[in-house]
């Protein structure tokens, strides 16, 4: 028996209709690549979303075709965001920190037709767009003072349109995005999103155990948009009509500061390196925030030491988060059961240290070498593979991809394990893990034991070949401005905190450390620096 209710489908238009009915004087704030703030209300958002579709559609793009962006977090992207997948087409947005070779072969390889850029990445663009072959249309994301003479206006092309616009009928299992992975080992692979599944995506991550969001709430997404729809924020925050504030190209601490201060916001995301910025420059100023509400940390695994920090200069909770461009990209967070209100401090950080607890939808797992389920106890490490509505079931023009399993999960590449409650807890990338002597040492306690000192800033833990123990644990440390400490010193504070087979071989202290293009460190360019001398 068939159920008699509506079938509507869930496509991302609805989303900017929904805000722009019920919250349409609702702000959207951007501090913009020209340098002024810019803000208006989503009901101003829809009308020129609803002007730039039918600009697309002049322009002959098609369902199906991709549409690329190079861009920073500004309103001019967000409408994008629902221009593009609103006519069918699909957004693919660029990470601009892919070396030159890799955003022409990512361009490439998802056969753009129209890229959409910041005047920042002009000159970038002007070299690089006839490499890349397949792109007929070039748009400045500016106005006509700012644009160069070798490309379309984004605002003309707003003024040349009136805002009288129907979106289509679309199927909501048709593609709307594609995001490319970083790409740290070989080419990235395409990811390519649909319209059910960002909006299921959009809705879990509302809700009250995940990233709590309100129309009471003023949001500031320092991910930037071209990460994995920076973590979806641009599609939630307008679902439940909260403010929502673009940080454009500045996310050094003094910027992201003024942003906080001066909107007041409630709602903060964003990697580790971000929030060291912000303590750095609230211990330099003696600044505080006072707004704030919850942080949400996700990228890279914080350590206790920084959690704490960010909790003190910041004033709000962090939630640890873990996923992946594959997850769209939530797929569990941190946050507590019942049973734990009467915990003390300590226990709350501990807890704090765990990633989460998968949300509905989003099953966990974790397998030994022998590809079978390992116990929820906490104890049993082994490799994270995942499944669920928002999950990548393949790449972009790739088929038969090894991290795909043949009963249906996603092998993550992550080395885990769960607990009895649930939560999740990362030990290792698998190409990070360090095996001593047939043992694995977990990088990330490595990390978190040596961040617990007060000089230290970041850390990385690499495995360096051993003769007698295959590998042994190197420490590279980053101390924080104006501190100073003796490695042995450092390495003695590890030992405190570790098993003592744990204790690394060395501990380096180095002026900064490689970091990604989604802000993670890069510790295989660390490994290649070593084994280059």
């Amino acid at each position: 028996m068939q159920a008699l209710m509506m079938d509507r489908p869930l496509t991302l238009p609805s989303i900017l209709e929904h805000a722009a009915l019920y919250h349409g004087d609702r702000e959207v704030v951007t501090r913009t690549v020209e340098g002024s703030i810019h803000r208006y209300g989503y009901a101003d958002a829809l009308a020129r979303a609803k002007r730039m579709a039918k600009a697309l559609l002049a322009m002959g793009v098609k369902p199906g075709d991709r549409v690329a962006t190079l861009a920073w977090s500004t309103h001019r992207h967000f409408e994008l965001y629902f221009a593009v997948t609103g006519i069918g087409a699909v957004l693919h947005t660029i990470n601009p920190r892919l070396h030159d070779d890799q955003i022409v072969w990512v361009a490439r390889h998802a056969e753009d037709s129209v890229l959409f850029f910041d005047i920042t990445f002009s000159d970038q663009v002007a070299q690089l767009a006839s490499r890349i072959g397949t792109i007929r249309t070039l748009v400045a994301m500016t106005d006509r003072a700012h644009a160069p003479d070798y490309a379309l206006v984004y605002e003309d092309l707003i003024a040349s349109e009136t805002p009288d616009f129907d979106w289509p009928e679309l199927d909501e299992k048709s593609a709307s995005g594609l995001c490319y992975t970083s790409g740290t080992t070989g080419n990235p692979k395409g990811v390519l999103y649909g319209h059910r599944s960002t909006v299921l995506h959009a809705l879990a991550l509302a809700l009250p155990d995940a990233f709590d969001l309100s129309a009471r709430d003023v949001v500031l997404p320092c991910a930037q948009m071209y990460h994995a729809n920076a973590w979806c924020t641009p599609y939630a925050a307008p679902l439940v009509g909260a403010k929502l504030v673009l940080p454009g190209r500045a996310l050094d601490g003094p910027s992201v500061c003024e942003l906080i201060e001066t909107e007041s916001v409630t709602f903060l995301l964003g990697v580790p390196t971000i929030w060291v910025g912000v303590a750095d420059h609230l211990d330099q100023t003696g600044g505080k925030l006072t707004s704030v509400r919850t942080i949400a940390v996700g990228g890279s695994a914080p350590t206790a030491a920084l959690i704490s920090r960010i909790e003190e200069r910041l004033g709000g909770q962090v939630r640890q988060i873990w996923g992946m461009t594959e997850t769209s990209p939530l797929g569990v967070i941190n946050t507590p059961l019942p049973t734990h209100a009467g915990e003390d401090a300590q226990a709350t950080l501990q807890r704090k240290l765990k990633q989460g607890r998968g949300l509905w939808g989003v099953d966990l797992r974790v397998v030994g070498d022998d590809d079978r389920p390992l116990p929820r106890d906490g104890k049993s490490p082994g490799r994270l593979q995942v499944r669920g509505p928002w999950v990548s079931s393949a790449y972009f023009k790739q088929d038969g991809a090894a991290a795909f399993t043949g009963d249906g999960w996603f092998d993550t590449g992550d080395i885990a394990t769960i607990d009895p409650e649930g939560y999740l807890r990362l030990t290792d990338r698998a190409k990070d893990v360090i095996k001593s002597g047939g043992e694995w040492i977990s990088t990330l306690d490595l990390e978190d034991a040596v961040c617990s000192h007060p000089a230290v800033a970041m850390a990385a833990a690499i495995g360096v070949p051993h003769p007698k123990w295959d590998e042994r644990p190197l420490l590279l440390v980053v101390l924080r401005p104006g501190q100073s400490a003796d490695p042995e010193a450092l390495k003695a504070h590890v030992a405190e905190r570790v098993a003592k087979w744990w204790t690394p071989d060395e501990v380096r202290i180095v002026a900064e450390l490689p970091i990604g293009p989604t802000g993670k460190v890069l510790k295989r360019e660390l490994r290649d620096r070593l084994s280059a001398g």
